[in-house]
């Protein structure tokens, strides 16, 4: 079962699922009076704006990160306006996949993923096929 913590400054809900997260620091450092990752709770969206936080959620490449508005009271999911997958390679860092993805685990299990999708390519993720941040503390140089 997947965890999932949110945050809310009233208007707009921070979701977080921790297990996607693959630790890159692009919400703390684009917004680190929100995002605290040394502080409990380290989501603390009080006292910024709401266009603020929903613009810097988005640029979250694991998809851990997600929002919704609660007066819609939904997770706003982006729709791309087109069906082509795109790939990034990070360096020093994992395979980036944006689009909708199926995957099939090697345990027969079925998977579907929207938006932004991050795989381990260090091979030391303990979330595997997926990216966790591992590479940082091997220091990964591919």
């Amino acid at each position: 079962m997947t965890k999932v913590k949110e945050y809310s400054n009233g208007e707009v809900t921070v979701v977080w699922k921790p297990e996607l997260c693959s630790h890159t620091g692009i919400c703390s450092n684009g917004l680190p009076d929100v995002f605290r990752p040394d502080e409990k709770p380290w989501i603390q969206p009080d006292g910024v704006s709401t266009e603020a936080i929903v613009k810097q959620v988005k640029k979250c490449p694991s998809g851990a990160l997600t929002h919704y508005m609660n007066s819609e009271n939904k997770v706003e999911m982006e729709s791309s306006t087109d069906d082509k997958i795109k790939i990034e390679v990070r360096e020093r860092g994992p395979l980036v996949v944006h689009g909708e993805l199926a995957i099939t685990h090697s345990d027969g299990s079925k998977e579907l993923k929207s938006r932004v999708t991050t795989f381990c390519r260090c091979g030391t993720s303990s979330n595997q096929p997926f990216c966790d941040g591992s590479h940082k503390e091997v220091d990964y140089e591919k």
